[in-house]
């Protein structure tokens, strides 16, 4: 063995001098593409756990709740709450205790008085004042521009890139504020210089920062966006008359699996009215939900470059192996056994495949700090080159012994002899189509085309065609793939119905009942309202597990769409999101048991899931309930004792044809004449988008980004192909001058050869392209709890094939000019 090694190793360094520029082309191949594949791959995985890890690096809360609202008719007359706060704090399990209150602050002009702009307009408890180290230490906000504001300082301010833009200011500025009391706040002239500061003081804007829950949020909690945050410093100066209502985070020992435990303890402890703690978990969930479908994007990205890589790096493995026959024909001649002749030409393949391997992983790590992509980018606490080994030593294994197993298998198919067992009409056997196209009197350069796109040819004229249509094939599968997922997506985020909004507006309390009786004679009697239904949302424990659930009467006249199962119909049953179905591991016809707190549980029956409309208060895509109202204990649909009861929010469904703007006007007029004190004003509200469908707008792009590029290469690979195979096959081209084609018709042979792959790729391309499509988006669809309604956008289709056809002669056209100018003494002096 040692003697046949020796032997190879001579005959490798013998001709390496006329073979590394094959070699380099290996190792560029394999590097540059399978590098790109495992980046993707890394991406794809440092891009889905992008947001725990940010996540993790905030030192996070496990339950959030309100501890003090002001709100004298349930009894509650102060914005903070310190014994409920410490009776908190002393329970079983629970780690630390902070808390944010809503300072009544307003931005003051320079004369004075308030400054009124976009997301500060007039209202209570307008500023975030951490009290005892909230949101820097624990549920730590990132600072992008500036510094973190010095705790101990009552003069220093942070703001929301929202939140500066809004009010004008910029990192070093000073912002006038103006602290009021509770009791100005309630004063007809609140927003105006009519009510002076309780007092001003003089903030120095010393950073712009992101808070933790607001990297990925649903526009029912986009009223965050304009977040300030105020020192502990201050806030404490203010707790005694100025702040309107406090929040407060609790981290729990031992994580997640005393949450409920503490929760539920919490609860015992709260005033009536008070909604329970929440748990943070559904922060990550949503997160990972946006974040998911770009994972998953560049994921398969990956695999499409990883496949490509591995065929095309075949094909060149086999052309190059091929390039070395005749010198192991002459081997064998010599007397090599078949084992020499086959490890001859592995030698410098194999090498150049290791060497590819290792610089693919490179490669991968050099375009590491792209990633990851999406929202969380900007604050991710990791940044930089990253060593995703998961993904780098399977990728390179992966790399060495596919291509070394193709390799092998191409040399021991190609010994000498083997190929003598062929014989070598087997490998120069025409095709039945080319055939078949000179039988019905094709004309002369289309024939030939024909016979260039199909027949490879063998020895050092072969031409690598199959991998030509199947470059066309896969780009045109992932390019209409593509499309059609595109499509899918632009008509999922401009149809709200898809994901649970199948109404136009909605109105809403800021934070109590809408009167019923006033209510039902106003909306009854506007003539573009087609149908409403009211609404109330609350909390109930389904098999001890606390859900966000929608209450409103069975058979609703507007309800969000089903998925599965059928709609709400009796007071007996419950519809469910998908996400809460799976937690409580149950199914359709499934029971049930259904309680509020200490009150006796009802069983409900499951007859149904439907795609969970957003709106505040845990109701997002795929978690939450759908109740009967009446199940609902009197509390919950008046938690605040409000005089005149009614809906928490009005569903509604305008008629088709009425003028958009004046439905609009009569419904703010509605909303204005049902507003009181006790409610806090009632709004309209237009399509509360979830976290998924904000996210997917920079999704958008994404997978074009990623189709075009395929294509592109795709093109490319043609292109070579076009001419490797005039320059491989100038002899035949030689011949048919020499037999009469002029320089137009050897340029049409090969514009035929290239529109022949093409439509090829074409037809098997587009029918598997649409089918993944549809697919891919189904998959997806189901996977977000969306109504699954994938859209195929048939014009862009057929231009895509027929630009697809029209480029083909494009590519061909430099291939084409070389080929026209073949000289014919070529072939009279190789003659």
């Amino acid at each position: 063995m040692s003697r046949i090694f020796s032997v190879a190793w001579y005959c490798f360094r013998a001709t390496f001098r006329h073979r590394w520029g094959g070699y380099l082309t290996i190792v560029m191949l394999v590097g540059l593409v399978g590098g790109v594949a495992m980046g993707s791959i890394a991406a794809a995985r440092r891009t889905e756990s992008s947001f725990p890890v940010f996540w993790a690096s905030t030192h996070p809360s496990n339950l959030v709740g309100a501890t003090a609202v002001l709100n004298p008719t349930i009894g509650s007359n102060s914005g903070y709450n310190a014994t409920l706060i410490r009776s908190i704090a002393r329970l079983p399990n629970v780690k630390q205790v902070e808390s944010q209150s809503g300072i009544d602050f307003l931005p003051l002009q320079r004369d004075g008085a308030p400054l009124n702009v976009p997301n500060f307009s007039p209202q209570a408890g307008l500023g975030n004042g951490s009290v005892d180290g909230l949101y820097f230490d624990q549920d730590k906000v990132t600072v992008t521009v500036g510094r973190m504001a010095d705790p101990r300082r009552p003069d220093e301010l942070m703001l929301s890139a929202e939140g500066a833009s809004a009010l004008r200011v910029h990192v070093g500025d000073m912002l006038p504020v103006g602290i009021y009391t509770n009791a100005q706040t309630q004063l007809p002239g609140f927003g105006t210089a009519k009510v002076k500061p309780y007092r001003v003081v003089d903030e120095k804007v010393v950073g712009i920062a992101v808070f933790n829950t607001t990297i990925i949020e649903d526009q029912a909690g986009a009223g965050n966006s304009s977040y300030n945050l105020f020192t502990p410093a201050l806030t404490r100066q203010l707790l005694h008359c100025c702040v309107n209502y406090t929040q407060s985070a609790v981290q729990v020992k031992g994580g997640e699996r005393n949450v409920a435990t503490v929760a539920a303890a919490i609860a015992h402890l709260l005033p009536k009215g008070f909604p329970p703690f929440l748990t943070q978990t559904s922060v990550l969930a949503k997160a990972q939900r946006a974040i998911k479908p770009e994972a998953i994007a560049l994921g398969v990205f990956g695999g499409i470059v990883a496949l490509a890589a591995l065929l095309i790096a075949g094909q060149v493995i086999g052309r190059q192996l091929r390039l070395g026959a005749e010198e192991r024909e002459v081997l064998r001649a010599l007397g090599s056994s078949s084992t020499m002749t086959s490890i001859v030409g592995l030698i410098g393949v194999g090498g150049a495949v290791v060497v590819g391997a290792l610089l693919a992983a490179a490669v991968a790590v050099g375009v590491s700090p792209l990633a990851p992509l999406g929202p969380v980018r900007a604050v991710y606490p990791y940044p930089g080159v990253a060593f995703d080994w998961t993904v780098l030593g399977p990728g390179i294994l992966v790399l060495i012994v596919v291509l070394s197993a193709i390799a092998v298998a191409i040399s021991y198919r190609g010994a000498p002899h083997r190929r003598g067992q062929r014989g070598r009409s087997a490998l120069d056997r025409p095709s039945r189509v080319v055939s078949a196209a000179g039988a019905a009197g094709l004309p002369a350069p289309a024939l030939t085309g024909l016979r260039f796109a199909l027949e490879s040819g063998s020895g050092r004229s072969s031409v690598p065609v199959r991998s030509a249509i199947l470059g066309a094939a896969m780009a045109m599968v992932a390019l209409v793939a593509t499309v059609t997922f595109s499509s899918s997506l632009d008509s999922l985020v401009s149809h709200p119905a898809l994901y649970g909004w199948n109404w136009d507006y909605m109105l809403a309390s800021s934070g109590g009942d809408i009167p019923q009786r006033q209510v039902t004679t106003l909306l009854d009697h506007d003539r573009s309202i087609a149908q409403w239904s009211g609404i109330y949302t609350s909390t109930l424990q389904i098999n001890g597990q606390n859900v966000p659930v929608l209450g409103e009467s069975p058979s609703a006249a507007v309800a969000p769409p089903v998925l599965s199962g059928h709609g709400l119909e009796s007071t007996g049953q419950v519809v469910l999101g998908a996400v809460t179905l799976a937690q409580l591991q149950k199914h359709l016809g499934d029971t049930v048991e259904v309680k509020s707190g200490t009150s006796v549980s009802t069983r409900l029956r499951v007859v149904g899931t439907m795609a969970m409309p957003t709106l505040g208060s845990g109701l997002e895509m795929g978690t939450g309930a759908l109740v009967s109202d009446q199940l609902l204990p009197a509390i919950d649909r008046n938690p605040f004792d409000d005089p005149i009861p009614g809906p928490n929010a009005i569903l509604v469904r305008l008629r088709k044809g009425f003028n958009r703007s004046a439905e609009l006007r009569s419904l703010n007029k509605i909303a204005q004449a049902t507003s009181n004190t006790a409610n806090f004003g009632v709004i309209v509200t237009g399509v509360l988008r979830p976290a998924e469908i904000v996210n997917y707008r920079s999704l958008g792009a994404t997978p074009v980004y990623l189709g075009a590029g395929l294509a592109v290469g795709a093109v490319a690979a043609l292109g070579l192909t076009l001419i490797a195979s005039v320059r491989r096959r100038r002899r035949d081209l030689a011949l048919l001058k020499t037999l009469g084609f002029t320089g137009r018709q050897l340029a049409a042979t090969v514009a035929w050869q290239s529109t022949i792959a093409v439509v090829i790729g074409t037809i098997v391309g587009v029918p598997l392209g649409i089918a993944l499509g549809r697919w891919l988006w189904d998959l997806f669809a189901r996977n977000i709890h969306a109504v699954p309604a994938p859209s195929v956008p048939s014009l862009l289709v057929i231009l895509i094939a027929v630009g697809a056809i029209a480029l083909a002669n494009v590519v061909a056209f430099l291939p084409g000019r070389v080929a026209s100018s073949t000289p014919t003494a070529l072939l009279l002096r190789s003659e």
